[in-house]
């Protein structure tokens, strides 16, 4: 494993997930479409980073932004195909985590 070089797509993709609340807004995603405050408010993360984030995610391909025409206008956020790509990715990181981490907090 020493001779390989990291793959590039590989890399990439850890570049994204590596983002702190990243993961989380995706797998808080996974449960459906959900509104800005809803997400906001599930994993504790503040407005302006929550915004940067589904900015990058959306640019990603990963997430959706749907603007519905009502009064007051309704804004829900969704996982595009590829986004939903990553259950596997992250339930698998659930059941390791199940398994090997303490209940403690590591903030």
């Amino acid at each position: 494993m020493a001779d390989k070089a990291i793959c590039p797509k590989f890399e990439s993709a850890l570049n994204i997930l590596n983002k702190r609340w990243t993961g989380l807004i995706i797998f808080q995603l996974l449960e459906g479409a959900q509104r800005f405050t809803t997400i906001e408010s599930a994993i504790g993360i503040s407005g302006r980073v929550l915004s940067e984030r589904l900015k990058d995610l959306e640019k990603e391909g990963i997430v959706i932004r749907h603007v519905y025409n009502e009064t007051p206008v309704r804004i829900e956020y969704d996982l595009t195909e590829k986004g939903q790509a990553l259950k596997p990715v992250l339930e698998s990181i659930q059941t390791w985590a199940d398994g090997w981490m303490n209940n403690q907090s590591l903030v």
